[in-house]
């Protein structure tokens, strides 16, 4: 009887609403009819001028209303055609809302707890009020499109829609969450037990949503259906409002209807979680089992359910693994990182920092886990990189809390600097090269001492746990934080090896070079490897990030160990070129030996030859410890600095050159060249002065005359290109010919 009397009284009150729909249907078509009357009798009134009078008055007349009245007609016939699309788009709406309104108050004073056949009826009850919601934003949406003006009407429709859905959605929420508590959902987690939770699956807590049958999971599929179709109402509705606000991520909500499975699992998880706070790794287990066993539910059953919702861009099975992991990172943030820091703040310091370290372990072990079950969908992650990576990650709680970032990044420094702390003081380290290693190719080249690979796997090792972070920004910063610094710490360490060796001995003695040597090449592999870990694309995003400016995020690193290597090559060429200075003093200064024949039985003068053992005796040291790449800028260096003390101590000294001399000082220098012939094909080309001032030297009387009057085009004929004219009249000068 009650129900009878409900829908009479629900009828009545249609035929009320539907009597006063066509009141005001007749008003208008009465106001429509007017207008078309008076229309109608100016047209008449028109014609009965045209057939009556002169002609010339016609044609006043007729241009009269040309110019004047029709345009003035077209307006109100415009006007009367705005005015009927206006009344009809309103009656229409008008219609719309009613239905919807009449619709939700039908399914919010319904009682879900009846028999089956009311829950039929309310179901569809339920989508005929949906339908009509997407019928109405159908309209509003190509009114908004066509009829911008007419943005009061919308306005006025969105506002009782609002009030509708304000009262749907809710009973909807409820109405589902009844459907899970008729399914006995959550899963029963009480059988879980660290013995089990690494089993494949778990015959205790069988997969609820395959369980379903009849008339139970037709009930669930639709409450299932009608909340993916709301959501997607909504975000229709918010994308035509945020129009042209570039608002993407705001419309972007997780799966409401996915939100309703994983909310109550994980308020019972924490009954478990609360007793786990010293194994975390039982934590870690217990959701990722939960989240496998279920994950395939998501595609089978529920992803047609949201395609027929048309929800666009929605994956089950990822929102399924982002509602789990984001219920973790919550409870994390809540209760374990707290538990940790206040730890780290007590008198066991140390195994404070072994705890944290072995939790983000664990967290990364359970993101790549995460990770794998959403690729096994074989979907490719959408919208942005790093706002879907976050969702599946538990190590996102450090993109909410850089405060917890920068902790960890410290704990890392820390943890790696303890470790390398004993291998820095072993000195077998610093002299023992590195025989093997993956981390670059070619490493024996380098002839690197085995402190460098040391120091470069604990940097490899905390770059690759930065791997995992979900953000490019925080990636960065922890770069920044944890890896940087150890850069600087390593190169800090071969500097100060180079200054205890310049220290005591100011690199004369054969030791001391070869400390320095063994620094350079630390330095040339470090830098190589990093070099090649820049090309990365791992590396390179994190240099495209806004705050490096687009350039690399360890840049200034890699050129502070170019400019340490550049400065003591160049000091190691400085230290050969000294000794060699000081063991070539007398022979440079002597130039009356220039005068005379070279000594019989000696292919070079005798107070060259100490000049020259030194020389080959220290560059034999050096190519025996230095890398390649360096001991080509050594040589190369030193030969510039030996042409340039030959040049002007000897050819612009204004010493005498008889042909004795000119001989004497041409053995001379091919032995020298000799000594630089084992490092490339024709040494003299890196003396360049001295070559060419010694080729001015032997040249002939005959070959010089013309040189001054020829200027440039003579040493331009006799291929000088390294000489001026006044170095060259200056050698010339030199020469003395004997008769």
């Amino acid at each position: 009887m009650d129900d009878c009397h409900l829908l009479d009284q629900n009828l009545t009150d249609l035929n009320q609403k539907l009597g006063t729909c066509l009141f005001a249907y007749s008003a208008y078509s009465d106001q429509v009819g007017v207008l078309f009357n008076n229309i109608h009798a100016k047209l008449n009134s028109f014609q009965s001028s045209l057939s009556d009078g002169e002609k010339e008055k016609q044609k006043d007349r007729s241009e009269t209303f040309l110019g004047k009245e029709l345009p003035s007609l077209a307006r109100e016939v415009a006007r009367v055609e705005a005015v009927r699309v206006y009344a009809e788009t309103a009656l229409k709406l008008d219609s719309l809302v009613g239905d919807i309104e009449d619709a939700v108050s039908s399914t919010v004073n319904r009682n879900l707890r009846k028999q089956a056949s009311s829950q039929n009826s309310e179901g569809g009850v339920r989508f005929a009020a949906i339908n009509a919601l997407k019928l109405a934003e159908d309209v509003i949406t190509n009114v908004s499109k066509t009829r911008p003006q007419w943005s009061r009407l919308v306005l006025a429709v969105d506002y009782r829609v609002d009030r509708a859905l304000a009262m749907l959605r809710p009973q909807t929420i409820a109405d589902y969450r009844s459907l899970l508590t008729s399914l006995n959902w959550p899963p029963p987690l009480s059988t879980l037990n660290p013995s089990n939770l690494g089993e494949k699956k778990s015959l205790e807590s069988p997969n609820l949503l395959f369980t379903m049958h009849g008339d139970l999971k037709k009930h669930y599929c639709d409450g299932f259906l009608a909340l993916c179709k709301l959501q997607e109402l909504q975000t229709q509705r918010k994308s035509r409002q945020l129009q042209g606000h570039h608002c993407e991520f705001t419309l972007r909500q997780p799966l409401w209807a996915i939100e309703e499975l994983v909310n109550p699992i994980s308020i019972a998880s924490q009954r478990h979680f609360t007793k786990w706070v010293d194994k975390p790794e039982l934590i870690f287990a217990l959701v990722y089992k939960i989240t496998r066993d279920y994950v395939d539910s998501m595609d089978e059953l529920l992803q047609p359910l949201v395609d027929e919702a048309m929800l666009s861009g929605y994956s089950c099975r990822e929102e399924w693994i982002s509602a789990m992991v984001t219920s973790l990172s919550t409870y994390m943030a809540k209760e374990l990182f707290p538990v940790y820091i206040n730890q780290l703040h007590e008198e066991n310091h140390s195994q404070a920092k072994i705890s944290w370290l072995h939790f983000i372990d664990l967290m990364i072990s359970f993101d790549k886990k995460v990770k794998n079950l959403v690729a096994q969908s074989g979907i490719t992650l959408s919208i942005d990189e790093d706002f879907n990576m976050q969702k599946i990650s538990s190590l996102s709680v450090f993109c909410d809390r850089p405060d917890w970032l920068d902790l960890w990044a410290k704990i890392e420094l820390s943890d790696a600097v303890d470790k390398l702390t004993p291998v820095i003081e072993d000195e077998k380290n610093w002299s023992m090269e590195v025989k093997e290693s993956g981390l670059v190719l070619g490493s024996e080249a380098y002839r690197s001492p085995a402190i460098s690979s040391a120091f470069l796997r604990h940097l490899s090792s905390i770059i690759e746990r930065c791997r995992a972070i979900p953000n490019v920004r925080m990636r960065s910063r922890f770069i920044r934080l944890a890896a940087a610094p150890i850069i600087h710490r390593f190169l800090d360490f071969l500097l100060l090896k180079c200054q205890e060796a310049e220290g005591l001995t100011a690199l004369t003695d054969d030791d001391a070079l070869i400390k320095v040597t063994k620094s350079i090449n630390g330095s040339r592999y470090v830098e190589s490897v990093l070099k090649e870990w820049c090309e990365e694309v791992f590396f390179l995003e994190m240099g495209l990030d806004g705050e490096n400016n687009s350039s690399g995020i360890i840049d200034e690193e890699i050129h502070n160990l170019e400019r340490f290597r550049s400065e003591w090559v160049e000091k190691l060429s400085k230290v050969v070129f000294r000794g060699f200075d000081a063991c070539s003093h007398e022979y440079i200064k002597n130039k009356k030996q220039w005068m005379e024949k070279t000594e019989e039985g000696w292919a070079v003068s005798r107070s060259f030859i100490g000049a020259l053992d030194y020389v080959q005796a220290k560059m034999s040291t050096l190519e025996m410890n230095l890398n390649k790449m360096d001991f080509v800028s050594v040589w190369r260096s030193l030969a510039s600095a030996i042409d340039s003390l030959f040049f002007n101590g000897i050819f612009m000294s204004n010493a005498k050159f008889y042909d004795g001399g000119v001989d004497r000082l041409d053995n001379d220098m091919t032995v020298l060249f000799g000594v630089f012939k084992s490092w490339c094909l024709r040494p003299e080309g890196f003396f360049p002065k001295s070559s060419e001032g010694l080729k001015l030297l032997k040249m002939g009387d005959k070959q010089i005359r013309g040189s001054v009057e020829g200027g440039e085009r003579w040493i331009k004929m006799n291929m000088i290109r390294h000489l001026t004219i006044t170095e060259v009249e200056r050698i010339l000068k030199c020469r003395v010919y004997n008769n």
